[in-house]
Formats: structure tokens, C-alpha cells, sequence
């Protein structure tokens, strides 16, 4: 994308941050993460175009992890003719807010399509087009399992040194969350995270991760501010 006419994005919000609200640490003014998304991008110069029937479709990964294959694959494929069309059959590049979501899907879907995580999509296609201001002194950040999966680590870091003198890799192999799972069995998010505290300096107050649910477990585990790192992205460059 080259010119500001080739400047389309398909933005498929995650159901789950469609559903949730925000975190214990933002305030009533702070934009949720999808109306953030939007002034964002416009921000970057991009013309948004949301898939038809938005509030009905879903990745399918929570009917998957609880073992609904039949569930799963119905949404998946739903999800799939929707942005085959509202992409022009794959002419614009589809933006994912969740990084399972995009995992999930790339893993499902059958048909030549260009989705793209939030961390890819924010370094190579938004930040080229927007100026870092005020930089943070220190921040947390966390690559959950889908993004070690898909090698996106580095990527990561590297957005994160965009917008911030120091960034604070959390070392663990997987938060606990799970999914939903945090949710019901609270236990294995306090295991995932029992180290996670000694890891954060006194001077970090914000942690930055792809994943709602993810973010939810390192807020209660950490006490400090946990959310998209497109919060951080929005905050810098305006």
C-alpha cells in the first residue's frame, strides 16, 4: 500500500472486545479498545471498512476450545465468505485486534485472504504514517501463546521500543489464562503468573499485550494497568 487511495483496512473486532468493557485503571473519558481502534487508523490515514453483520460473527475459537467442532467451523467459514467480501476478495488487507483470533483463523481459513495481526498491522502498515511524540519511560509487555506461536516476539519488542524508552519482556512461557479458562479456574493463571511481580520494576505502572483475556490475568496478577498495545500506540503518537 502506497498511495493514501490504497490506504483500506478490514477491521474485524474480536467478539470478545466487542462484548467487554474496560479495565479497573481506565477512566470514563478512555475510548474502548474498538472505538480506539477506529480513531486510530483514521489517524493513519485509513479508511475502514467493517464486515457486514458485524455483531454476528466470531472466529470460532470458543466454540473450538470447549470441543463444538461443528460450531467452530460454521463460524469460521461465516466469518470467511464475509470478509472475502468485504475485502473484494482479498484486495485489502483484513486488521485482527486479538492475536488468538488471527491465530485461529489463519489456522481455519481455506481461501486467499491477507489477515494480518495487530502487531504486524501496527508496525508495517500504521506507524510508518503516524509520529511518535511523547515517548513512555517504561513499560511492561507480554507475548501471549499465539504470538510465540506465529514467531511475532521480536516484532513486538520492536513496536514496543517505538513508543517506549524501556520495555520489560515478561518471562513466561504462558499466562494461565487459557482462553477462558482464567475465568473459571483462576489457579492456573495464578500459577502461569507466580514470578510475574519480581519481574516488574516499581517504576512500571502499564503492561501492554494482543489479548483481552490475557491482559485481564495480568492485571489482577501484576496490580498495575494491563491493555492492548494499541492504547499505547494512540497515546504516544497523539
Amino acid at each position: 500500500m502506497n498511495t493514501t487511495a490504497d490506504l483500506k483496512v478490514i477491521y474485524f473486532p474480536s467478539c470478545i472486545n466487542r462484548s467487554m468493557g474496560k479495565n479497573r485503571f481506565q477512566d470514563s473519558d478512555d475510548l474502548q479498545l474498538t472505538e480506539l481502534t477506529h480513531r486510530l487508523l483514521v489517524r493513519a490515514g485509513f479508511t475502514i471498512i467493517y464486515p457486514e453483520s458485524l455483531d454476528t460473527h466470531c472466529c470460532g475459537m470458543p466454540f473450538s476450545s470447549k470441543g463444538f467442532a461443528e460450531a467452530n467451523h460454521a463460524q469460521s467459514e461465516a466469518l470467511e465468505k464475509e470478509l472475502l467480501k468485504a475485502s473484494e476478495n482479498g484486495k485489502y488487507p483484513v486488521l485482527y485486534d486479538m492475536s488468538p483470533c488471527f491465530y485461529h483463523s489463519k489456522e481455519e481459513f481455506s481461501k486467499t485472504l491477507k489477515i494480518v495481526d495487530p502487531i504486524e498491522f501496527m508496525l508495517d502498515y500504521v506507524m510508518p504514517h503516524l509520529t511518535v511524540k511523547n515517548k513512555k519511560d517504561t513499560v511492561a509487555i507480554f507475548p501471549v501463546c499465539s504470538v510465540k506461536k506465529i514467531s511475532k516476539t521480536e516484532q513486538l519488542e520492536t513496536l514496543s521500543k517505538l513508543c517506549a524508552d524501556k520495555v520489560i519482556l515478561i518471562d513466561s512461557n504462558c499466562c494461565g489464562f487459557a482462553g477462558d479458562r482464567g475465568f473459571l479456574i483462576p489457579e492456573l493463571n495464578e500459577h502461569g503468573l507466580r514470578e510475574l511481580k519480581a519481574q516488574i520494576p516499581t517504576n512500571c505502572k502499564e503492561g501492554y499485550s494482543t489479548s483481552r483475556t490475557c491482559e485481564i490475568g495480568f492485571e489482577k496478577m501484576s496490580g498495575i494497568d494491563f491493555k492492548s498495545i494499541f492504547y499505547l500506540i494512540d497515546e504516544v503518537t497523539r
